[in-house]
């Protein structure tokens, strides 16, 4: 299939677009495929047919079966984006999978996809690496590995079809799909001692004594009510739990994983960093750098790369510590902190200008718009630990700098508007506030009559180009109760919200589609889809803001679990990672890993530390 167009659809997108054509299979088993497909309006059901044609049996592993089903995801234009291209959420659940394609700009008709036979088990992707990080590939199915008898035959077959966005994606899986199980919990990340609440409600009939339910390998009590299974357990080893569910021979599972509560976990990664991941040497202008932490090679690690130096996201360690020790009477990290602070004055910050530099040695031969906002936030941090005004002097000159350089038409990632502002008034800065307030009603001036054609930033499109837009217009509108702000950032939330998915699994349930960071920040260098990435978390505020704004209790719930999912990049002994790469292979490279390198990922402790309330 070259080309899928749904009818009534204005933009005449074509949804099965990519490198590889639609249906292709490779199999390194020794077996023969036939193909079927049945069309009929916008309903087409296809039939993938493996047989043993030998005189032995033959077994396949994970990845020897390839059917490619290139969904039409990659980053063009914002304009091309909103009409053409789509987010492609993937669910490889074993005999429960799917596939919820979304039109980037929302408007229906979407395309979905459910399997009604056989097993799903994972997915691959083979990416056009000169397209860097605006490609995410096409994508291939793994059938979960089986083994065939001489003459004997294994079928995949699945539904595509047309729905209206999540909600009704989801009322038709069950529709198409006469053996699905919707597998939920309340929390995929959770703390050591929550419970653990999960509901299966399948659309079949079935008895008690047709369910199994393992967790970890160990069976688990649950009850039924109205064809709807209920487990409740409590939490208490840290570590990933996977549930293993079958019903009436229908076999999925579901993943979630138990962290240690919130403040040991911000503690151990909090002396991770001072212990470990500071470079101490009298003699080097690095003296007080937070750096790179190779935790495969339990070594440090710094490069002019803008990614691996000394400055720019991996602010995001001081900024941690910061708020930390707001709430937390712990000397060894303070006199870390108060060496880094020393560092930043001297190599990344000119406190007269404003200037922010890009690395050490106060490197500025790349100027970065992104970094002033994060160090601005730094020196806020500062001032609220310290209550020393000089401080917040120069967190405004920052931001003034920023805006003196282009800033009002550029969409950086976390600009602290509420939060300056709440500073500068307790100092009476009322000729600041001023200022600032002039340059942030720009600011959103011009996010509010650009709406939702972006301009391109480091990457074509992405999540971080829309949550920047939205969180603006929501902070301006709270400091002006402008209504233009309110209606604006809600068009935006619109946009922003169909990067995320829901399936069930702690790396993916409400984790915004990214796909790029673990080859620029990664030791693996390795493109796909990063699952989870921390600027995910960058959705779940803006959730937070929406929830303020308009009283609506689902948001808050879903900016919960948003900021939550980020922190299966941290670790109980404060390791971490800075990108979990999801598929199974990238461009036939093993990926499904948790890269070595601690490196920026800390920006997702902090704002868990600094917004959930446990």
């Amino acid at each position: 299939m070259k080309e899928l167009i749904l009818s009534n659809d204005s933009y005449q997108m074509n949804w099965v677009e990519g490198n590889i054509e639609w249906g292709t299979v490779i199999c390194k088993a020794n077996l023969t495929v036939d193909k079927k497909s049945y069309r009929e309006g916008d309903i087409i059901k296809e039939e993938y047919t493996f047989t043993n044609h030998t005189n032995r049996e033959v077994f396949t592993e994970l990845t020897d079966i390839k059917i490619y089903v290139p969904f039409n995801d990659d980053y063009t234009t914002a304009q091309e984006c909103m009409e053409r291209k789509c987010h492609t959420h993937i669910w490889c659940g074993d005999d429960i999978a799917y596939i919820m394609a979304l039109r980037m700009g929302g408007e229906a008709p979407h395309l979905g996809l459910v399997l009604n036979k056989g097993a799903i088990h994972s997915y691959s992707i083979e990416r056009d690496i000169e397209r860097i990080s605006n490609d995410r590939g096409d994508f291939i199915l793994h059938p979960k590995p089986f083994s065939l008898s001489p003459k004997e035959s294994y079928v995949i077959a699945w539904t595509l079809f047309p729905h209206n966005g999540k909600e009704d994606f989801y009322k038709k899986i069950v529709k198409y799909c006469n053996r699905f199980l919707d597998v939920q919990a309340e929390n995929y990340v959770l703390f050591s001692g929550e419970d653990v609440i999960v509901k299966i409600k399948a659309n079949y009939n079935f008895t008690k004594e047709e369910v199994e339910i393992t967790q970890n390998g160990k069976k688990v009590d649950f009850i039924i009510k109205e064809q709807t299974i209920f487990i409740k357990e409590a939490s208490e080893a840290t570590g990933e739990i996977k549930y293993q569910i079958s019903v009436k021979g229908v076999n999925t599972f579901l993943r979630l994983l138990v962290l240690p509560n919130l403040k040991e976990l911000v503690k151990a990664r909090c002396h991770f960093i001072t212990q470990r991941q500071q470079y101490n040497k009298l003699n080097s202008r690095l003296n007080g750098a937070y750096l790179i932490y190779d935790n495969q090679d339990n070594s440090l690690f710094y490069s002019s790369a803008n990614d691996y130096n000394g400055g720019r996201e991996r602010v995001g360690m001081g900024i941690l510590l910061a708020k930390y020790l707001q709430t937390q009477d712990d000397p060894d990290v303070d006199k870390s902190l108060r060496h880094y602070i020393e560092y930043v004055k001297r190599e990344l910050v000119n406190e007269s200008t404003g200037e922010v530099y890009n690395d050490y040695m106060c490197n500025n031969k790349r100027k970065r718009l992104y970094n002033s906002p994060w160090f601005a936030l730094f020196y806020l941090e500062l001032y609220q630990l310290y209550k020393r005004s000089e401080y917040l002097i120069v967190a405004y000159k920052i931001i003034v700098y920023y805006y003196e350089n282009g800033g009002t038409r550029f969409y950086p990632i976390e600009l602290p508007i509420i939060y300056i502002i709440s500073c500068m008034s307790k100092e009476n800065m009322d000729k600041e506030i001023q200022v600032v307030m002039e340059y942030f009603k720009q600011h959103a001036d011009f996010i509010a009559k650009t709406g939702i054609d972006y301009p391109r930033s480091e990457v074509n499109y992405e999540q971080s180009i829309v949550a920047p837009a939205a969180d603006i217009l929501f902070q301006v509108y709270m400091l002006t109760k402008n209504q233009e702000y309110l209606e604006a950032a809600k068009k935006q939330l619109k946009v922003l919200e169909l990067f995320n998915g829901r399936q069930p699994d702690y790396h993916l349930y409400e984790v915004a589609i990214r796909h790029w960071d673990g080859y620029w920040f990664g030791k693996n260098k390795m493109y796909g889809d990063t699952f989870p990435h921390y600027w995910s978390s960058l959705t779940g505020i803006v959730y937070r803001y929406y929830s303020e704004v308009t009283g609506d209790k689902e948001y808050q719930e879903k900016f919960k679990k948003s900021l939550r999912a980020t922190l299966s990049l941290f670790y109980p002994d404060g390791t971490a990672s800075c990108a979990y790469v999801y598929p199974a292979t990238v461009n036939g490279q093993k990926a499904n890993f948790a890269d070595p390198y601690a490196n920026d990922q800390d920006w997702g402790l902090y704002y868990a530390w600094k917004y959930l309330e446990l």
